[in-house]
């Protein structure tokens, strides 16, 4: 006798890390939408389709499965790993951070304004919960080592010297403000910065970087001329 496979339903597939995915990528939607205060187990698990137990099973409860949206968001504006890959791999320090801010204000400026993570992130920036401890150690401060290491190169300056530090900020400031500004209200105030305009994007990112790497250029000149 034949024994005949279950037949199971077409894309779906009846595991563990697709469930967890499933609830991480709902939870990240509810939590865009109405942030962590408001979200609940139940409401996450039934958009996940689901049940309010696998919250718990899988990520130990909402406080949990916050902190790893958290986690999520900020990877999907730039990976760890594709950030040392750019930081040790050929080139000049200053190409390299050309080619870095090009990598984060195309994912800002582009699709995945549509998508949870930009609206997890902001949410958490303007209000700070107990799981930013989470995103500042697993993602923040190894990300900003990465990135003062590459600056402190340019100006010929260890990466936790404080001129570094200050030009860090200039460089990741506009995009903490494209993070937290609604596009609606920026393209209002600041006509120009809707990158669905033809052409938009690319002079944006292309701005980004020209303005990044001006007063890079021009830090180090006045280094030299006090040394």
């Amino acid at each position: 006798m034949v024994r005949k496979t279950p037949r199971k339903l077409p894309g779906r597939r009846e595991d563990g890390a697709t469930t967890k995915a499933q609830i991480l990528e709902a939870a990240g939607a509810v939590f865009a939408e109405k942030g962590f205060d408001r979200a609940t187990g139940k409401e996450i698990a039934e958009r996940a389709g689901s049940n309010s137990a696998a919250v718990n099973y899988y990520y130990g409860g909402i406080e949990g499965l916050y902190a790893e949206v958290l986690v999520e968001a900020h990877r999907r504006l730039l990976t760890y790993d594709r950030l040392i890959a750019l930081a040790e791999g050929p080139g000049e320090p200053m190409q390299k951070l050309k080619t870095l801010i090009g990598l984060i204000a195309r994912t800002i400026t582009g699709p995945a304004t549509a998508s949870w993570a930009l609206g997890v992130l902001g949410r958490e920036i303007l209000s700070p919960s107990p799981a930013f401890a989470v995103l500042l150690k697993r993602e923040i401060l190894p990300k900003k080592l990465v990135i003062t290491s590459i600056v402190g190169q340019i100006l010929g300056l260890e990466h936790n010297d404080p001129v570094v530090t200050r030009c860090a900020l200039n460089i990741i400031a506009p995009f903490a403000m494209l993070i937290l500004g609604n596009r609606q209200i920026f393209t209002e105030v600041l006509p120009g910065l809707n990158p669905a305009e033809p052409g938009a994007q690319d002079a944006i990112v292309e701005h980004f970087q020209r303005f990044a790497l001006a007063g890079l250029d021009a830090t180090a000149k006045a280094l030299r001329s006090d040394h």
